[in-house]
């Protein structure tokens, strides 16, 4: 492992998941207590399989502790912004759900303070209860220091370009924090074909469910109504990059024909919002092509680093983005100071 760049490495999509957390889910699966398809796929798979590689996802969730930071040493990371695990506290009713991210939030704050030159936060709300998640939000931020927010995607099968949780997004823009939104397992709603080939995860139902969630924002007119809201997604961009041209060319020509009530015009192309409120990070995808891709398209000071810790814990990865064929200056923006930007480092 490299020593000897000159900057730092900042991973910035890092799961941890606290034990009252845990015990949550599992208490949930044990009583087979939610009808989320995705959820007792994803969290059944992790917290019952015994093979080694989810019990030793499952016991590094809960470390934010020695073990943690061993593992960083181990990869050369500096910096772990940490964040719920998917899917957060969303599965859950709203009471519920609005008390866990608070404590959570407590115990990320906590952890920070004891390791606070290895740890940032991302805070854990309750989009159930638009009202208490933006008020949590505040409190994440102002007084517990965190850096933005993480929300997992959908929320039982509901989208942040609802206007109902327009005082979460309203909230993020005057607080001047992104939110970072991580994938969820396709809802209900659309889950069912993934499930027929083991589709659902991350292997593919991740990006084209978060990538719907990020579009959705961007058609809706969310950014015209909250111009300096920034959210980031990780994976490269669940796809996104990749459509722009089309999305612009097909969007436009449906707006145009006032195909669909529910599009509103916007002030700019589609791709402009995905250009100018969004950021995004590695995490998972430790390939230079996609990576070259991304920076070229959306810009050097749009892609930081992320390595997908616990999920994707692969130390020798790490090795293909330090030898990214970009500038020095470049190389220290995706590692280190554009994450210190974006999240206020």
């Amino acid at each position: 492992m490299r020593t000897d760049l000159g900057f730092k490495r900042i991973a910035t999509e890092e799961a941890f998941g606290t034990k009252e957390l845990m015990k949550a889910y599992r208490d949930l699966l044990a009583r087979k207590g939610s009808d989320d398809i995705g959820f007792n796929s994803l969290m059944g798979y992790y917290l019952t399989n015994p093979s080694e590689r989810t019990r030793a996802v499952a016991a590094r969730l809960e470390d934010l502790g020695q073990r943690r930071i061993d593992d960083m040493d181990a990869t050369g990371i500096a910096m772990q912004i940490l964040s719920i695990t998917s899917p957060g506290v969303q599965v859950f009713g709203a009471d519920q759900a609005v008390g866990l991210a608070r404590s959570a939030n407590d115990e990320l704050a906590a952890a920070i303070a004891a390791h606070p030159t290895r740890y940032a936060g991302l805070a854990a709300i309750a989009p159930q209860n638009p009202q208490a998640a933006a008020k949590e939000l505040e409190r994440a931020v102002t007084k517990l220091g965190l850096k933005g927010a993480i929300v997992n995607s959908h929320t039982q099968g509901e989208y942040l370009d609802d206007p109902k949780f327009g005082d979460i997004l309203a909230a993020a823009e005057a607080l001047d924090v992104p939110i970072y939104i991580h994938p969820n397992t396709p809802s209900n709603a659309m889950i069912k074909p993934f499930m027929e080939r083991g589709l659902d995860g991350a292997v593919f139902g991740f990006a084209v469910e978060t990538g719907l969630h990020a579009l959705r924002l961007v058609v809706s007119g969310a950014f015209d109504r909250f111009p300096r809201l920034k959210i980031v997604l990780g994976h490269l961009g669940e796809g996104l990059p990749y459509w722009l041209f089309r999305i612009d060319f097909m969007h436009g020509g449906s707006v145009r024909s006032g195909r669909y009530a529910s599009q509103p015009k916007l002030k700019y192309a589609a791709s402009h919002y995905l250009r100018e409120n969004f950021y995004y990070t590695t995490s998972g995808m430790a390939w230079t092509p996609p990576i070259r891709y991304v920076q070229d398209v959306m810009g050097m000071d749009r892609l930081m680093y992320a390595m997908d810790y616990p999920y994707q814990f692969v130390p020798e990865e790490v090795n293909v983005t330090d030898e990214l064929p970009i500038a020095y200056e470049d190389l220290k923006a995706f590692y280190q100071t554009n994450a210190e930007r974006v999240f206020k480092l």
